[in-house]
């Protein structure tokens, strides 16, 4: 099956949509998609057909996404914990995924059409060399477009994302890049493989779970959270408007947060550079005047922009080398 559905709302879908975008709409939403391997207890199927399905139900969902204008949505495909499942059943999600990426490959012009950038996040050093060598031209043949964005954590937890920027922030510091007064809460959101999107405004989870999974448990501190009891491979266009309804009830509540605790994050950074300033100027023995130390803020402000800029797209640089490392040593679709 296609990663992109080309079919349209029905009447029904297509009023009910209507009606749902006269409120706020979330424009990022992420999925727990739970529930295939009880799905295909259920139907009395193999593990692998209920993984099979789950994604079908995936492409299904992207296309009702599309429709309803959510233009960014990230999916829990496959945890770092899932390696402890079975070999049959670990091997078994490795060729779907194998097939399902070869297939995205196929689909560029379709991806081209909807502007559809894919990006993976996780450690994809765990995956096999023939998968990480797919991801990586998926990902790097998409990254142009910016209609729409696919984000698939696999080989994820978000313990190890966030173990992962505190390191590259302690090498960062380790190798006179950063100092370590420029290490902040803004600075580590900024180093996870999230970077490049906004926090999700809407989390769902399926199958009547009521736990995150270690999924985006940075990213999803203001986020609505709805737990629905369906199986993944029987989600509904309904169920989906049910959670954005739930949504649209604690939009003002979680605008509210969000925008509370931005203002505390830049109070913070004000006065952590204060203090690093005052530190300055005790060292060397003066005081100076208020109109000097404000001088002092903003020059002391702009160094440390620049370094936290520098030290970011250094990171990304070799993020980006990773992958393109990878394309190349493989017999590719595309070179870049």
């Amino acid at each position: 099956m296609s990663w992109i559905q080309e079919a349209e709302l029905n009447l029904r879908e297509r009023l009910c949509a209507s009606i749902l975008k006269v409120g706020p709409m979330p424009e990022h939403v992420a999925f727990i998609m739970d529930g295939n391997r009880r799905y295909a207890q259920k139907c009395r199927v193999e593990r692998e057909q209920g993984h099979s399905q789950g994604f079908e139900k995936l492409a299904e969902t992207l296309r009702w996404c599309l429709n309803l204008n959510i233009r960014e949505v990230t999916v829990y495909a496959f945890s770092i914990e899932n390696f402890k499942r079975s070999k049959e059943e670990v091997d078994g999600l490795m060729e779907l995924a194998r097939q399902k990426f070869t297939r995205l490959l196929e689909e560029q012009e379709n991806l081209k059409k909807h502007g559809v950038c894919i990006r993976v996040l996780g450690n994809l050093t765990l995956l096999p060399v023939d998968i990480q060598e797919l991801i990586a031209q998926a990902v790097l043949a998409t990254q142009s477009y910016n209609k729409c964005f696919l984000n698939v954590c696999f080989a994820y937890t978000s313990r190890h994302e966030i173990t992962s920027a505190v390191r590259e922030m302690a090498l960062g510091v380790e190798e006179g890049i950063l100092k370590p007064s420029d290490l902040s809460e803004s600075l580590l959101g900024r180093c996870l493989y999230s970077s490049g999107s906004p926090d999700p405004d809407l989390l769902i989870r399926t199958s009547g779970e009521v736990r995150l999974s270690d999924f985006l448990l940075w990213q999803t501190s203001h986020s609505c959270l709805v737990f629905q009891p369906v199986l993944w491979p029987e989600y509904s266009f309904w169920n989906l408007c049910q959670a954005i309804l739930q949504y649209q009830v604690n939009h003002p509540a979680l605008q509210k947060a969000k925008l509370l605790h931005e203002a505390a994050c830049r109070h913070q950074q004000v006065e952590a550079d204060l203090a690093c300033v005052l530190e300055q100027l005790g060292t060397v023995g003066e005081t100076g005047d208020t109109e000097c130390k404000q001088e002092l803020i903003l020059k002391y402000s702009r160094e440390r922009e620049e370094r936290v800029s520098n030290f970011l797209q250094r990171l990304e640089n070799k993020r980006r080398k990773f992958l393109t490392d990878l394309v190349q040593s493989s017999a590719p679709f595309l070179r870049v």
